[in-house]
């Protein structure tokens, strides 16, 4: 496959150390490699084909098995059949006769030691289609690299229930490739180990395992040091005997029926009788077999089915219990659906699998992690951390639940839990009562590099006036801000124990806790952070805690400070609109209110992030001397890449803090949410100038977008009023919106901020929904040219099979913006670096197009979304979800060395050595009993980049609300 998004992103934001709040941007991976000199080439290559009969898609990963870089490669292969090259990605591809030729390309052309790089290509067919059997790189023939163990997890089932104290049997199976044998299975509940077995057949039988859900994983190595992890198989394990029904969701077409599954979790010493009823809900779904089903000693595990009609008419979910004496019920959700509605089918057996907590996509308090398998780095650096984002796809994800289904419950419960545990209380920002709106915060000035950090305070800096603060207090009667945190450790993996309204309980803390990462300019990418705690009380890093790596002051207080992501709190002001409107389209709007009305809210203090970072007034301030804003005049009324704030922990002698971005990307724009705050009813915000900010902040995004459309017709990076995030002067001929100059890749730049396709996806569906509800001719206008750019670039293959853009590459720069006349940008470009077949993305592409084909009647864009829907289901889904492998060449990261001044010493809470000498991997030896940890050792001592099947929670809901989109819209 095509390399991922490097990555990805969730979300990035800083604050500040101190009272002045450096709060810095977030940056994401990127690729490295380290200088050698040229030598004999070393090298293996992996191939492999997609083919749907009469053509293929070509993978191949090219590995550098020597000691030294490749600097330049062309690789050569025959075929021996009468294949004919198409057209190739990742490189220059030819092809004479039956010889194919690949020549780098010039962002690729570098193959680090131990590294690799993929390139493809489509050829067509008739006959037989072998593989090539040889391959060469720079002359030299490459020998075969050594494939890793194939493991399954033969025992339990998934979705299989044990009673509490019962011993749960676990098997494996695992075969070796090559000459290789297998040396032995591990097997894992998550991340604990819990037994070895060194021959076959492999097995381990286990008791104890705590009343809950657990995901068992068994991990094969064999002779030759590679090894491999299974899919992981959820489990439950109940108090006593229950009956287990599978799956927990079903959807049944009006006038049709379907069927569930039952059994029972422990053999009974007698036959045992289970009846099925409806309990609540929807009185056209109805129980037509199966009410009454008995199971023996002998057949208690042998699932039984109950059948549920639907009549002709009905829609909504109904509730059915499966209930028998002694036995803990089983409950099925049903719901019914219009006659044509196999998208809404879909929606529900993949929202089934999300939701099912043996699957562990949600911690025990009902939090999502970000994604189920634990090792993950991209913007969050470890799988069982969670983000704002996580949150608001979570009340999307309801939202579209809702409007299937009629239950509203779920939705209200995903508001109560991201309140309960992301927004900060009361308590962990205490000091709130001693801001002075008339100077916010503390100039400090941000840096190109982590060396150059900590970052001086200059009180002699102006700085603007806050002019929403008052305002937002007299509608709420508070001094506490009201957004998500942007970032939580959920199993409190590093120890901190910043769980909501403590501060630094400690790694003996089981709850949630809060942390930050990124602080320290554009270039500090996640491998280069030094995580520390949202509350710095001292107890961890060195004798100031963690403030003293990232700014210089006099002295260090005790403090606290949180940082808003703005997309997610955008995102979950646009999942409460589309609740509200669904909702009363079934009578039931009351059953939202409250939690739209919180939205509102919400919404009103997501104008933080419309400010400079130090109200400064917007436009040309290109040197720190610039004039202070005196009022809105220090709005952007774009949003930001953040806002943040904070304060001394010491509640007698107090101060707080707040800042908002001087940086805006065009990827965290949200039209749709600036229309809803602005001109839908429910979700006007209650301050006094709310709703006229958001009504100006929509035209504003609009404006914003057109501004940075390419020729092409993709979305460029953005705008900063803080050039290099220190007020200087940018290069001579930058053009501006509305004075802020513009920045091709704004906030971080490792890798570039603007690369990712991800953000045009899901920033365009954005402005899709807003055409969609509204017919808005700007919004059109800028639709119109990106799916025209976007369908050019996608490629559908007869078998399902898609590639989409993944990595752009930009030149030029855009006209300065004219807003009564815009300029027509034909020196702005864009290229497609390569291709992906990322299911989440796809799913956020599919959205778009689904909403921009519903109102402009485009039948190639509404094809399109069909295709790549059914395409993903057909060829991708899993036990888990719905995902494709992925090779993480950047995991060669994990030994980077983190910047530590000199002389600098402290501690992570497990007592990981911070200093001069510390490397990424060096303060996170939590990663070393990872049970996907010796995929990356191998990789790091020379091995082949690892491959790894993700589950991510935002990538799942967003296929998931895809498919509902189309349901609703297209189907």
């Amino acid at each position: 496959m095509h390399p991922p998004p490097r990555r990805r992103r969730g979300v990035r934001r800083l604050w500040t150390a101190a009272a002045a709040a450096l709060a810095l941007p977030l940056t994401m991976l990127s690729s490295g490699s380290t200088p050698a000199q040229a030598a004999a080439v070393q090298c293996s290559v992996d191939y492999k084909a997609n083919d749907w009969g009469s053509g293929f898609t070509a993978d191949l990963t090219l590995t550098n098995r020597g000691t030294d870089a490749i600097d330049g490669w062309t690789l050569t292969y025959d075929y021996a059949g009468n294949q004919k090259l198409v057209n190739g990605w990742n490189g220059s591809w030819s092809q004479s006769g039956k010889t194919v030729t690949v020549k780098n390309a010039g962002y690729n052309a570098r193959i680090a030691a131990g590294g690799a790089v993929t390139t493809g290509a489509q050829f067509s067919y008739s006959g037989s289609n072998a593989a090539p059997t040889s391959f060469a790189i720079n002359g030299t023939t490459c020998t075969g690299a050594h494939q890793p163990p194939i493991t399954v997890l033969t025992s339990p089932e998934a979705g299989a229930v044990y009673t509490q104290g019962e011993t749960v049997p676990l098997a494996a199976t695992a075969a070796a490739a090559d000459d290789a044998t297998i040396t032995k299975v591990e097997f894992y509940d998550d991340t604990e180990l819990l037994g070895t077995d060194s021959s076959a057949p492999f097995t381990l039988s286990v008791a104890g395992l705590a009343v809950g859900s657990h995901s068992l994983v068994a991990k094969a190595y064999d002779s030759m040091g590679a090894s491999a992890t299974s899919t992981p198989v959820g489990i439950t394990v109940a108090s006593g005997p229950t009956v287990v029904a599978t799956p927990s969701q079903l959807g049944v077409k009006q006038g049709e029926s379907g069927t569930y599954e039952v059994k029972l979790s422990k053999q009974p010493s007698a036959n045992v009788t289970v009846t099925t009823a409806r309990a609540s809900g929807n009185s056209g779904l109805s129980v037509t077999g199966g009410a009454s089903l008995t199971f023996t000693p002998s057949n208690w595990n042998t699932a039984q089915k109950v059948t549920i009609g639907a009549d002709a008419s009905g829609t909504g979910s109904a509730v059915f219990e499966s209930t028998a004496p002694g036995h803990g019920k089983a409950t099925v959700t049903v719901t019914q659906l219009g006659a044509t509605k196999a998208y809404d089918a879909r929606f529900l057996e993949l929202y089934g699998k999300i939701t099912d907590p043996a699957n562990g996509y949600f911690s025990p308090e009902g939090i999502p992690y970000h994604s189920v398998e634990t090792l993950i780095v991209e913007a969050p650096d470890h799988g069982h951390e969670t983000t704002s984002e996580a949150y608001s796809y979570l009340l999307w994800l309801q939202a579209m639940y809702g409007k299937v289904t009629g239950d509203w419950s779920k939705f209200n419960g995903a508001w109560e839990i991201m309140e309960k545990y992301m927004i900060p209380t009361r308590a962990d920002q205490p000091t709130n009562s001693f801001y002075n709106a008339s100077k916010p915060a503390t100039y400090a000035p941000e840096y190109d590099t982590p060396n150059e950090y900590p970052s001086a305070l200059d009180t002699g800096v102006s700085v603007g006036p806050d002019p929403i603060a008052a305002e937002l207090k007299s509608a709420y009667g508070t001094d506490d801000v009201y957004g998500m945190h942007w970032i939580q450790d959920v199993d409190n993996v590093y120890g901190y124990g910043n769980s909501p309204g403590k501060c630094e309980a400690g790694p003996s803390d089981t709850g949630p806790s809060y942390i930050n990462t990124f602080q320290r300019g554009p270039q500090e990418s996640v491998w280069e952070t030094v995580p520390q705690p949202t509350c710095d009380a001292f107890k961890y890093g060195g004798k100031n805690g963690y403030l003293d790596l990232f700014t210089k002051d006099a002295s260090y207080a005790k403090q606290w400070k949180f940082t808003n992501a703005p997309d997610a709190d955008a995102r979950a002001v646009q999942a409460a609109y589309w609740a509200d409107k669904w909702a009363k389209e079934q009578g039931k709007g009351s059953e939202v209110a409250a939690t739209v009305a919180k939205a509102a809210k919400m919404g009103d203090y997501l104008r933080y992030a419309m400010f400079d970072k130090y109200f400064k007034k917007i436009g040309n301030c290109t040197s720190p001397s610039c004039p202070a804003g005196t009022g809105k005049d220090s709005s952007h009324y774009l949003l930001s890449w953040y806002y943040a704030w904070g304060g001394a922990t010491d509640s007698s002698a107090g101060w707080a803090w707040r800042i908002g971005s001087s940086h805006a990307h065009g990827g965290y724009q949200n039209p749709l949410a600036a229309y809803a705050l602005s001109s839908y009813a429910p979700l006007k915000p209650k301050s006094a100038t709310g709703a006229d900010d958001w009504a100006k902040s929509m035209q504003r995004q609009l404006e914003f977008y057109r501004w940075l459309q390419s020729d092409e017709g993709a979305i460029a990076g953005g705008a900063t009023n803080s050039w290099a995030g220190r007020y200087t002067t940018p290069p001579a001929g930058t053009p501006t919106f509305y004075g802020m100059h513009y920045d091709e890749k704004p906030v971080y730049h490792d890798p570039p901020s603007n690369q990712w396709f991800g953000f045009q996806a899901w920033s365009m569906e954005r402005v899709a929904e807003l055409y969609q509800q509204t017919g808005n001719a700007l919004a059109k206008s800028v639709l119109d040219k990106w799916v025209d750019w976007a369908l050019s670039e996608t490629t559908v293959n007869p078998d399902g099979t898609f590639r989409v853009p993944s990595t752009l590459r930009w030149s030029g720069k855009p006209d300065t913006w004219n807003a009564t006349n815009p300029g027509a940008n034909s020196n702005l470009h864009v290229t497609v670096v390569d291709y992906t077949n990322d299911v989440g993305v796809a799913g956020a592409y599919a959205r778009t197009l689904t909403y921009y084909a519903d109102r402009s009647g485009d039948t190639e864009a509404a094809a399109t979304a069909k295709k790549l829907l059914d395409g993903m289901w057909t060829n991708h889904q899993t036990d888990l979800g719905i995902a494709v492998p992925e090779t993480r060449a950047d995991y060669e990261r994990f030994d980077d060395p983190v910047h530590i001044p000199s002389g600098w010493t402290g501690t992570m809470p497990n007592g990981d050595a911070i200093n001069s000498s510390s490397t990424f991997d060096s303060i996170r030896s939590f990663y070393k009993s990872d049970p996907a940890w010796s995929k990356v050792e191998s990789y790091l001592k020379g091995g082949a980049a690892p491959t790894f099947t993700y589950h991510r929670f935002w990538a799942q809901a967003d296929i998931a609300l895809a498919m509902g989109a189309y349901a609703e819209l297209l189907e």
